[in-house]
């Protein structure tokens, strides 16, 4: 049977062939310190548990509208009104099956063949895929590890054709954990109004921020930004949700409507249950979410001061999501690898350390190390990590 183009065009997972042989370690009864975990590592607190229970009894497990609860929608409403001073209406805000559906349904009510959409490097792995899946085409932006990892204005500018629909931002960032001043986004925004293209900023990991550093949303920097930006985001980071896939888009009313009139014909709605849950998660009460960011800035600050201090290793340090993204280049010579990714290969083989090689971010000189686990593990990996520089070096 031949399968259609669309999937054809798809790139397999950088990570699939390290993850498959860490499994297989495991399973020979090695003991292998996993660090590609893109989850928190925490349970999702207990009063949204005592939720989805409550919904369940109370008989709300029935279809649902397909753009999500009105009092879902509501909630979202106040929680941009709160962090964000962002006023939307219900029909411009669609809840998804996690926000990778959401931009998933974005691109595909958005984008025609052969439309372009700027994608800054490093990126979140499924951004080009599902560009692609839609008949765009990913253009990349390399965000230089000297600039934090973000673009600039002049890169932006320069990448902008005819064919540009959109560009991607992503603050704080996944793999790089950098994120964007109001002044940078700002600037990137003036390009995007005057030269018509859509901003779809991805705000996932805004909860997760450290070191003092604030978290602005492009949308909120002017009316005009707002009106030509479609906002991704959901409860899976913010509150370890990530099972139970809600997320959702804040935009114009257009777009947010063919994105809703898609999912009554793909996924009918999301899961009933989790959307009570999620109600419970933005009217609830917001102490977890604090005390697991907490967590997360302590094993930050341990394990980034450790990680700096192995031969070969430099790291620009984050300041939110959950991720260290150290350039390796040169650790991977001192260990005799060819590539960055040979490198990640024998870690794992040698020293029975899982990383994320950088290649599938559009950064092959980089590896991904989430610090969403216990800091044991983390600093036994820093350990291991080191011995095995020591013996090849």
């Amino acid at each position: 049977m031949k399968l259609a183009k669309r999937v054809a065009s798809l790139t397999p997972s950088a990570t699939l062939a390290i993850t498959a042989k860490a499994k297989e370690l495991k399973a020979a009864g090695y003991d292998v310190i996993g660090l590609g975990a893109g989850e928190p590592d925490f349970n999702t607190p207990q009063h949204i548990i005592e939720a989805a229970v409550k919904a369940m009894n109370e008989g709300h497990t029935k279809y649902t509208p397909s753009g999500g609860l009105p009092a879902l929608k509501a909630e979202i409403i106040k929680k941009f009104v709160r962090d964000q001073g962002l006023s939307y209406e219900p029909a411009e805000i669609i809840v998804c099956v996690g926000a990778k559906h959401a931009l998933y349904t974005l691109f595909q009510v958005l984008l025609d063949e052969g439309d372009e959409v700027i994608i800054p490097t490093p990126y979140w792995v499924s951004y080009p895929e599902q560009v692609k899946l839609a008949g765009g085409v990913p253009v990349y932006v390399e965000g230089l590890e000297e600039n934090d990892f973000k673009i600039t204005p002049e890169q932006l500018k320069a990448a902008i054709t005819p064919r540009t629909k959109a560009v991607i931002l992503n603050s704080p960032s996944n793999p790089t954990g950098m994120i964007y001043s109001a002044e940078e986004l700002k600037a990137l925004g003036e390009i995007c109004l005057e030269h018509g293209v859509l901003i779809v900023s991805d705000e996932i990991y805004e909860k997760l921020i450290y070191g003092g550093a604030k978290h602005v949303s492009i949308a909120e920097l002017s009316p005009e930004l707002k009106a030509q930006t479609v906002i991704i985001n959901g409860v899976s980071k913010s509150h370890s949700m990530t099972g139970w896939r809600i997320g959702y888009a804040a935009g114009p009313k257009d777009i947010i409507k063919a994105m809703t009139d898609l999912a009554s014909h793909s996924t009918s709605n999301p899961t009933s249950i989790a959307q009570y849950a999620a109600i419970a998660a933005y009217s609830g009460p917001q102490e977890p979410v604090e005390q697991m960011r907490q967590a997360f800035e302590e094993r930050l600050n341990i394990i980034y001061d450790k990680l700096v201090q192995i031969p070969g290793f430099t790291c620009v340090k984050p300041q939110g999501a959950f991720y260290l993204f150290p350039n390796a280049r040169q650790a991977a010579d001192m260990a005799g690898c060819r590539t960055v990714d040979e490198f990640v290969a024998a870690l794992l083989e040698e020293a029975k350390v899982a990383l994320v090689p950088g290649s599938g971010f559009g950064a092959p000189d980089n590896v991904r190390l989430s610090y969403a686990t216990s800091l044991e593990a983390l600093e036994t990996a820093i350990k291991r990590i080191r011995k095995f520089m020591e013996a090849r070096a």
